[in-house]
């Protein structure tokens, strides 16, 4: 649904400071530019009303200067309604992104690091909405076997690399609950061309020199290397770790979460691949002694990264750690390339939106690549923004505060999920042991520790209506993990079914494996049509 500004509003009296509040938001400014940058430009102008008397204008400022990051190369689900709202075809972003399927997030050697250790967290939930959980628990324990197959079909089309969609689906519909790896570098290509081809977006290439406050304390402009200022309304800061305007300027705070998350470095390599090999359905994740390894399968190359934490690995050992992790899956690759080396502070700011400036991307924070949440909080933080458009400036504090209340319950929510994936582990290394320490532990996920030993993981145990991370997610992780199941409690299920439930589960799961194409056919075939298109006649 578009949103409109006002088209003017009389107000009384002659109060320059009552003008300023009551003037229309319609000037946006985005400064920086990568996916962050590119996905709210995009966004804030796809949902614009272009025929409002007063319209929204974007321009996003994007320094020369500055290299993308980027904010990775997983995304969630909900990315499909972001290209969708953007107006992006679905086929036109695989192409141009260099794109793959993801359907979940696979964790290897977290438990014990034996041969057989490995679970997958599915993005398709169980179907514990007709079923009770704790009935579905007690039934697959009397199955054995791995919990997420069990739980979900998915985890048999993501063991044969299957696609979770067939060519003649309309855009962005699945079998099974998707989202994509992605060549984070060509999406803001993309999103750039889209947004100021398509969208209207005004793109200035210059360096923020400096920013300009009003009288209030609000930012009034930014001002360009080449002396221009760029005024504006509302500012968004996806400057990344810079923080130009939210923290520099602003002096929002940094909220340090190394407490609790102790990553705070990544070796990150471009590994080129066999034009016919296999394209996995998942990130995968594998433990080493001081981290944990990614591996994102795209259809030229796979993304291959160490994460580990400087207070239990050095650089050496952690590059040791990832040229052997190579060697062993892509022994075909250069052993001599020079990965990449990125350092971060795990943590956030203590508020999000600060006058007329919101954060978005790594300007708001960052935790760690587990589980792909950076673009996903790029996304909510954009559609809760767009939901309520401030009209003017008289409604921004109170918006500002919901948001900060909002996206902090999101922020402490994620750092006790990713905390969970390190805490049942049986690894001896200092660095695991160290994530087992209590101390380290939030209080909030320590009580839902000592009730998850009584019951699995409810709806309950989550306000928000609308969890990035719902109970399902941490049953996945939970038991992927190997955590005892809960004993039978004296009351019965409300629901049953658990036993018919993993025999539906199991029928679903065949049907799916043979009608799905492999990633690799469905992605190559999609290739062979653009460059090959079938003529109008013949159609």
């Amino acid at each position: 649904m578009a949103f409109r500004a006002p088209a003017g509003q009389v107000v009384g009296g002659n109060s320059e400071r009552m003008r300023a509040v009551m003037r229309p938001i319609t000037q946006i400014v985005v400064v920086g530019g990568g996916t962050a940058g590119w996905l709210a430009a995009c966004l804030i102008a796809a949902r614009a009303d272009r025929d409002a008397a007063t319209p929204i204008a974007v321009t996003l400022i994007e320094s020369p200067e500055v290299a993308t990051i980027g904010v990775g190369e997983g995304t969630w689900p909900t990315m499909r309604r972001t290209l969708a709202t953007i107006g992006i075809d679905e086929a036109e972003f695989l192409l141009a992104c260099d794109a793959s399927f993801k359907q979940g997030s696979r964790f290897v050697g977290w438990r014990t690091g034996a041969a057989d250790d490995a679970y997958l967290h599915p993005f398709t939930a169980p179907g514990d909405t007709e079923v009770d959980p704790h009935d579905l628990l007690r039934a697959w324990s009397q199955v054995g076997g791995d919990y997420a197959a069990a739980a979900s079909p998915q985890a048999r089309v993501c063991s044969a690399d299957l696609a979770p969609r067939q060519r003649g689906m309309p855009a962005y519909a699945g079998a099974v609950n998707y989202a994509y790896h992605l060549d984070a570098a060509k999406f803001a290509e993309l999103l750039r061309a889209h947004g100021t081809r398509r969208l209207g977006v005004r793109h200035r290439r210059d360096h923020v020199q400096s920013v300009v406050r009003g009288p209030e304390g609000d930012i009034a402009a930014v001002r360009l290397r080449d002396g221009a200022e760029v005024a504006g309304d509302l500012f968004i800061d996806c400057t990344g770790h810079a923080a130009l305007l939210i923290g520099e300027t602003l002096g929002v705070p940094f909220v340090d979460r190394a407490d609790v998350l102790f990553n705070d470095r990544a070796l990150a390599l471009q590994v080129p691949v066999a034009p016919a090999s296999a394209i996995a359905s998942q990130t995968d994740a594998t433990a080493h002694a001081g981290g944990w390894i990614w591996d994102i399968g795209l259809p030229k190359r796979r993304g291959i990264g160490c994460v580990y934490a400087s207070a239990f690995t050095s650089d050496d050992q952690a590059a040791a750690a990832l040229a052997a992790y190579v060697a062993r899956v892509v022994p075909e690759a250069d052993a001599n390339a020079p990965p990449r080396r990125l350092a971060f502070r795990p943590g956030h700011r203590a508020r999000f939106w600060e006058r007329n400036c919101i954060a978005i991307g790594l300007a708001a924070g960052f935790l760690e690549p587990l589980e792909a949440s950076a673009i996903v909080l790029v996304e909510l933080s954009l559609q809760a923004l767009l939901d309520d458009f401030p009209a003017t400036r008289a409604g921004i504090a109170i918006r500002a505060e919901r948001f900060n209340a909002l996206f902090r319950y999101r922020w402490d929510r994620i750092v006790e999920f990713l905390k969970l994936h390190y805490l049942p582990s049986e690894r001896d290394e200092p660095y695991w042991r160290a994530h087992r320490n209590p101390a380290t532990v939030p209080p909030r996920l320590a009580e839902l520790m000592t009730l998850w030993r009584e019951r699995p993981p409810i709806a309950a145990d989550f306000e928000g209506a609308d969890e990035i991370f719902p109970a399902a997610s941490h049953r996945y992780v939970l038991y992927g993990m190997g955590a005892p199941v809960p004993p039978a409690g004296a009351m019965r299920p409300v629901r049953g079914g658990g036993a018919a439930r993993i025999a539906e589960v199991a029928q679903r799961g065949r049907a799916l494996a043979a009608s799905l194409p492999t990633n690799r056919a469905y992605l190559d075939a999609l290739r062979a049509a653009a460059d090959h298109p079938i003529p109008e006649r013949m159609r």
